[in-house]
């Protein structure tokens, strides 16, 4: 592939918002590493998502350890494309990753301990070729480690230079005050929570928002889509080669009934409507929230990628619209 040369248009059409009460401003639409950027995806298609991305204002890359597959193969793949195409770009970045799943065998390559996340983030940074991430989340709650120490080690990990901000990911209020309060006393830059949340996964809507808000802390949301079941996918049922169709995916068949397809009919003809497709409806209804920092997405292709940003040119609903929605799954 060519030289990459950002577009001097990048900055036109993409809105920002600030993380909580942090000096960071995210945009409206960041990209996920999740799926496609593995060992076993095609390697130009994954470097022309991100340029993409990058030519249309997306300043945010969020990876974590173990995104792949392999595990790491993500981390390994962005870092070779960041140092061909995006080093000399590197201060309009934002770079995330995260620790906190399974990510090598025995004791010490899961969860929660200062051991884990410091080992694992020292990994992160060799395998992308950095010297420090903008942020680094701990990725899931750890019943069995005090959050003192897991707190404990993103503070050490600020002060050390391998990053600049920390967050977490999917842990619920309680414990998201709880751990604003231990690292506030230890000063450290707490300034995200990426937690999962789609039009019919509302969790967050149960006081982690409120909280966020209380305490000045942004989100990233993750998983708008709800794995595709908010797009135009299955409108007829559950079509060959779709993840409800794979074997082992991260959908289930059984998810796909009568009743969540006549759900998602509905949805589509409230979308045709605002002349969104249902796919950019479901990401515009989670920026209707300005508690939503940013709508975190993850796609296989560029025209993917497209349709998601032409979402953010319509991110207000009626009361009505919003009633309808309500009223079509049951909340």
């Amino acid at each position: 592939m060519d030289q990459f040369h950002a577009s001097k248009n990048r900055y036109n059409t993409m809105e920002y918002r600030r993380c909580g009460k942090s000096g960071i401003k995210l945009p409206l639409l960041s990209l996920g590493l999740w799926h496609n950027f593995g060992d076993n995806d095609n390697f130009e298609n994954a470097r022309s998502i991100l340029r993409t991305a990058f030519n249309n204002g997306i300043t945010h890359f969020d990876l974590a350890n173990n995104y792949g597959p392999p595990y790491g193969s993500a981390e390994k793949n962005f870092g070779k494309i960041f140092q061909e195409d995006f080093k000399t770009y590197r201060d309009e970045l934002i770079i995330s990753t995260k620790a906190g799943w399974d990510m090598w065998p025995g004791p010490y390559g899961n969860f929660g301990s200062r051991k884990y996340l410091i080992a694992s983030l020292d990994q992160s940074l060799k395998r992308m070729g950095l010297d420090y991430v903008d942020i680094f989340y701990h990725h899931r709650p750890d019943p069995d480690t005090p959050l003192e120490e897991t707190m404990g080690a993103l503070d050490q990990i600020v002060r050390q230079g391998k990053a600049l901000y920390v967050g977490i990911s999917q842990y619920n209020a309680e414990d998201t005050a709880r751990a604003a309060e231990i690292l506030k006393k230890q000063r450290t830059p707490f300034i995200i929570h990426q937690p999962r949340y789609n039009m019919m996964d509302r969790w967050v809507e149960d006081g982690l928002l409120d909280t966020l808000a209380d305490i000045g802390i942004g989100s990233i949301v993750f998983s708008p889509l709800e794995q595709g079941i908010l797009t135009s996918k299955y409108l007829t049922g559950i079509p060959e080669n779709s993840r409800a169709a794979t074997e082992g995916s991260y959908l289930d068949r059984s998810r796909i009934t009568g009743e969540l397809v006549l759900q998602i009919q509905q949805l589509n003809d409230i979308a045709q409507g605002r002349n969104q497709s249902l796919a950019q409806m479901a990401v515009a209804w989670l920026l209707k929230d300005t508690r939503v920092t940013s709508v975190l997405v993850g796609v296989s292709n560029v025209a993917q990628l497209e349709d998601n940003i032409e979402a953010i040119k319509n991110i207000n609903f009626s009361e009505e619209e919003l009633k309808q929605i309500d009223t079509i799954l049951n909340y």
